[in-house]
């Protein structure tokens, strides 16, 4: 008995992985309601470690807030390309300063998507891994991602941003941890490759560097 999917799902499958993108750029248009929540259901069905769930979503509906993380994003923008001028060079602080790195203000819909608060009560799966909470919360994201893609709808993953001062914003309780400000909305096109090979600021890595076998660095040639 076989519990593959058919040959059209499949290839569904893979190609919405292949063609997910990370989107920067959005048109104004609003997601419906029906729509989001299906999404949400996608990133709610993701995996977690001791069945935790760790994930929690907080949607951005007031415009007032949204322009106040739109200030902390940019805040944070300006000191990471600091950063990255006193490691590299000026330059390359420069390349940063223009490229687009959130569309906040632009998008339809926008979520922050959090670590929930008394995590230290879940011992299954993080005695000794911890993050594994963070890993579960990504999973979810990336559930979403790709369901969001599958749907026509672009969405953009920014973590330029304090922690500290953006749960101060939303009043989240001292144990939650925000992690990521996500961008929804509708597209005029999806990129043909990661906006940052577009861009020219990084090249993809093929899979043959990131695999070994038997231990670290030993040999990584496949039969």
């Amino acid at each position: 008995m076989s519990f593959a999917y058919s040959e059209n799902d499949k290839a569904a499958i893979y190609k919405v992985i292949a063609e997910r993108r990370d989107m920067r750029h959005f048109l104004p248009a609003p997601i419906a309601p029906e729509l989001l929540q299906k999404l949400l259901q996608a990133a709610h069905h993701a995996p977690s470690v001791g069945l935790m769930q760790p994930w929690r979503f907080i949607r951005i509906s007031d415009v007032e807030v949204r322009k106040s993380i739109h200030t902390l994003v940019d805040e944070e923008r300006k000191k990471t390309a600091q950063a990255i001028g006193e490691v590299e060079n000026t330059a390359r602080m420069a390349e940063f300063m223009r490229l687009k790195v959130e569309g906040i203000l632009d998008c339809g819909e926008l979520l922050v998507a959090t670590l929930c608060d008394q995590r230290e009560k879940y011992v299954f799966g993080r005695r000794t891994l911890p993050e594994m909470d963070l890993a579960s919360v990504s999973c979810a994201i990336q559930n979403l991602w790709l369901a969001a893609r599958a749907e026509g709808i672009g969405m953009g993953w920014v973590s330029l941003f304090d922690p500290q001062a953006l749960a101060s914003l939303l009043g989240m309780p001292h144990d939650a941890k925000p992690v990521a400000i996500l961008c929804l909305g509708y597209v005029n096109t999806f990129y043909k490759s990661p906006m940052l090979v577009e861009e020219g600021w990084a090249t993809e890595k093929p899979l043959s560097e990131m695999l070994m076998e038997n231990g670290w660095n030993k040999d990584t040639q496949q039969p």
